[in-house]
């Protein structure tokens, strides 16, 4: 492998930067060297001291170019996305909108303006490309299928240098959105509350956010991967139930998780991630097991439930 280019120095610009994912990416940068900018819908007011906050719609493509002309960034991470696996209809046009549209627009405006290397994240709900029958799962899927779709054209025809990331079942300590399985299961238990489940069958490919951090970090610095998809994930797979087992282990709590509660959801992927073509073509693998990055997990939330609690007295 040849050698990495530079983080230090360069600028960067991080959509999704207030999110699960996108928090633990902008301080990981940031020690590295990077001036690292942050893009959110709404205006936050944080007191990051490492962290350009700016903000706008990022479905708008006026927006977009005033972002990329006044930042001018050397290495553009897009990580905003609306995450949810729902089935239902009234998804369509929300992931349509948040997820495609707003791709396209950094697409277009980063190959008119250029930059080093622009990393989009996949996913592991993508359909297979190879497949006789390709299908996606709910409308999510077929939005993250199809900005690979575009990102592959944008970097044959125009070539723009746009590396997708197609990430796994990412956890770990921050995550935001408490109605994942990891967190619900966690906080769920930590109150005694039994969570409520589907079968818990289904088996995931799960891979801990300080992991996939160092894998986005990978992408920006390696040289050569522009059009490729590099899997982020364990390489394994483990059912829900097995996971949502070992925390009930680690809490050691007295409710009893309710398998079954709740409905399977139609059309499950079940893949592990290709790690091995991920070491040939950047040198990275992940390093947490599965039974550590729970551990370090419940302890985060751990904590923050003990401090929420002390703060309601």
């Amino acid at each position: 492998m040849t050698n990495s280019l530079e983080i230090s120095g360069q600028t960067i610009l991080v959509t999704g930067a207030s999110g699960f994912i996108g928090s633990h990416l902008c301080l990981s940068l940031y020690r590295n060297g990077a001036e690292v900018h942050g893009v959110s819908r709404k205006i936050l007011h944080r007191d990051e001291h490492f962290l350009h906050w700016w903000q706008g719609d990022l479905t708008d493509i006026g927006t977009v170019r005033n972002l990329l002309t006044t930042i001018k960034p050397d290495i553009i991470f897009h990580l905003a996305s609306l995450v949810s696996g729902s089935r239902d209809l009234n998804m369509v046009m929300p992931m349509f909108q948040n997820n495609l549209t707003t791709t396209l627009n950094f697409l277009t405006i980063a190959t008119e303006c250029g930059c080093h290397r622009i990393i989009l994240t996949g996913s592991m709900e993508e359909p297979e490309s190879d497949s006789m029958k390709i299908i996606p799962s709910s409308p999510y899927a077929a939005a993250k299928w199809s900005c690979s779709a575009y990102a592959r054209m944008f970097n044959a025809l125009y070539k723009t240098p746009v590396v997708i990331a197609r990430l796994f079942m990412v956890y770990g300590p921050g995550q935001k959105d408490v109605s994942k399985l990891v967190p619900y299961v966690i906080l769920s238990l930590l109150n005694n509350q039994a969570p409520r489940l589907s079968s818990g069958t289904r088996k995931v490919d799960w891979i801990y956010i300080e992991d996939v951090v160092r894998g986005l970090v990978s992408l920006a610095k390696t040289p050569g991967i522009e059009g490729e998809t590099i899997d982020l994930g364990s390489g394994s797979v483990v059912s829900i139930r097995q996971v949502v087992d070992l925390l009930h282990g680690i809490i050691n709590s007295e409710a009893a998780p309710l398998f079954g509660a709740i409905s399977d959801r139609p059309l499950e992927q079940v893949k592990a991630a290709d790690i091995a073509d991920t070491f040939l073509k950047t040198g990275w693998r992940p390093v947490t097991s599965l039974e550590k990055g729970l551990k370090l997990t419940v302890e985060w939330y751990g904590a923050d439930h003990m401090q929420s609690n002390k703060e309601g007295y």
